[in-house]
């Protein structure tokens, strides 16, 4: 595992990482080091009690947009919401709610301040987007937050949900983003049953990183 220090935004080689998908630690958390650490298939990941972590795990969890799988019942249910789907809208606000709203698995927590303001100067730069569901309240109920890796890759970052299916709402709605922007796979970092549910599977890194070539 290597340490980075804040005067050299480079990384070693994602095939140096362990067996965990730790790569380096260190550093921080300025905006032409995410865009660095994104453009190579690295991304951050860590409680804010400890130093950064970066990550490129092997295998990755991926979705490549013409695979998602939406049920019957879910295509049902599509046909006979009345969601409004946004992108862009606010950014800040799906953030904050992917930090903040409870999920069964306690995921969310690494969202910390810090990390969500680096996403947000990110977002700032034109380097990540949102997706946003709101109900017929005009409340935002639903919602994802991509960054833009390269051309081929955008790298999905965390979703919430207020009321049922509506982050699969986004999801789906970012697959079909996806497909007609050609982008080759959505980056879904690790593994959960919930998204394999959705049709993400994992490749070995080596493939994955012949995206960034």
């Amino acid at each position: 595992m290597f340490q980075l220090n804040v005067d050299d935004i480079s990384f070693p080689p994602v095939q140096l990482a362990n067996k965990e998908g730790l790569l380096a630690f260190g550093g921080d958390l300025s905006l032409p080091r995410l865009i660095k650490a994104y453009q190579n298939g690295i991304f951050p990941w860590y409680n804010e009690e400890y130093e950064i972590l970066w990550w490129a795990p092997d295998p990755r969890m991926v979705l490549f947009p013409g695979e998602v799988k939406i049920s019957k019942s879910m295509r049902s249910f599509i046909r006979k919401s009345n969601y409004t789907i946004t992108v862009n809208k606010d950014f800040e606000a799906v953030i904050e709610n992917c930090a903040t709203v409870p999920r069964k698995e306690g995921e969310g927590t690494w969202l910390h301040y810090e990390m969500r303001q680096a996403y947000i100067r990110l977002h700032q730069a034109g380097r990540a987007f949102s997706v946003e569901v709101w109900n017929e309240q005009n409340e935002l109920v639903g919602g994802l937050y991509v960054v833009i890796a390269n051309q081929r890759v955008w790298s999905g970052e965390s979703m919430f949900h207020k009321e049922s299916n509506t982050s699969k709402l986004a999801f789906f709605y970012l697959a079909e983003m996806a497909q007609k922007n050609n982008i080759d796979i959505i980056d879904c970092q690790q593994y959960t049953s919930h998204l394999a549910s959705l049709g993400a599977r994992a490749i070995p890194r080596k493939e994955f990183m012949q995206f960034f070539e």
